[in-house]
């Protein structure tokens, strides 16, 4: 189910990927145009939804919330205070329900167990995006890459948001240059090379132009 979930949420960075293009060519002749919102790659959940104050893509619907399956995983959780995984479990319920808050509390949760489960901590960085944290979200994703640094969906979504949130192209580059010269043939460069190929046909500055990042 995650490699479909993925399919679907790449699908859906593509188009935000012209709405990049069309926000970096928009801004040339105005000051101050805020960007569209991007939709990151959850590693264990759907794409999420943008914040409701941006620009409106359209999106997939949620998915239902399993009430019993919830329950269910509460009371393991309750008798379980040292698992893990049953509290990344409920965050992903909460997750791909869209209930983004709901899903940052299981997740820290997990995390307070295990604080070196890179997923869990990039799925708390999506999160917090959409619940428009963006500062706390790219600390998150710091989080995942002291982890692993090599991590692709952390540092594809890292560029994302750092392009989206904080309309750091510089910045944003930087992460999807790395995914690209990690894994060259993964779907995470495929859509890493659409972002750059975007900035650069759109004619904006090299990193490292406007302080936002320095290449690798």
């Amino acid at each position: 189910m995650a490699v479909s979930r993925d399919s679907l949420a790449f699908g859906l960075s593509g188009i935000l990927f012209g709405l990049l293009v069309g926000w970096i060519i928009g801004a040339q002749h105005a000051e101050g145009t805020a960007p569209p919102t991007p939709a990151p790659v959850a590693t264990t959940a759907s794409a999420p939804a943008q914040p409701q104050d941006q620009q409106q893509v359209q999106q997939p619907a949620p998915e239902p919330l399993d009430a019993s399956r919830v329950t269910a995983l509460q009371q393991q959780a309750s008798a379980e205070p040292s698992n893990s995984q049953v509290r990344a479990d409920l965050g992903n319920l909460y997750f791909d329900a869209q209930r983004y808050g709901d899903a940052a509390q299981w997740y820290e949760a997990a995390l307070k167990l295990n604080p070196r489960d890179v997923n869990v901590s990039t799925d708390l960085a999506v999160c917090y995006y959409q619940t428009n944290q963006v500062d706390r979200a790219l600390t998150q994703l710091d989080h995942s890459l002291s982890i692993d640094p090599r991590h692709l969906k952390t540092l594809f979504n890292q560029g994302l948001i750092r392009a989206f949130g904080k309309q750091d192209l510089a910045g944003a580059a930087e992460s999807w240059r790395k995914v690209v010269a990690i894994a060259p043939n993964s779907e995470e460069a495929k859509h890493a090379q659409q972002g750059l190929d975007g900035i650069e046909s759109a004619g904006h500055p090299q990193p490292g132009a406007n302080g936002g990042g320095t290449g690798s």
